[in-house]
């Protein structure tokens, strides 16, 4: 379960970086995003798909959580 460090980029998308691989790249879908929850599957424009419980509230980014690979 890495620890992922997420921030909100220029242009509004969120940007996914694990730092133990050196990994970054965009996330394109989020099971859940809406002021009240944010989380669950999360697809990044490479392909490769994430997973982290519902968060209540929604976090404000940036943030660092634990996420599962899907």
């Amino acid at each position: 379960m890495p620890s992922v460090m997420i921030r909100v980029k220029e242009n509004g998308a969120l940007l996914f970086y694990i730092a133990k691989k050196d990994q970054e790249d965009e996330i394109a879908e989020v099971e859940t995003d809406t002021e009240e929850s944010w989380g669950g599957e999360v697809l990044l424009t490479d392909g490769s798909r994430y997973y982290v419980d519902p968060i209540t509230p929604r976090p404000s980014f940036p943030t660092t959580l634990r996420f599962k690979r899907v």
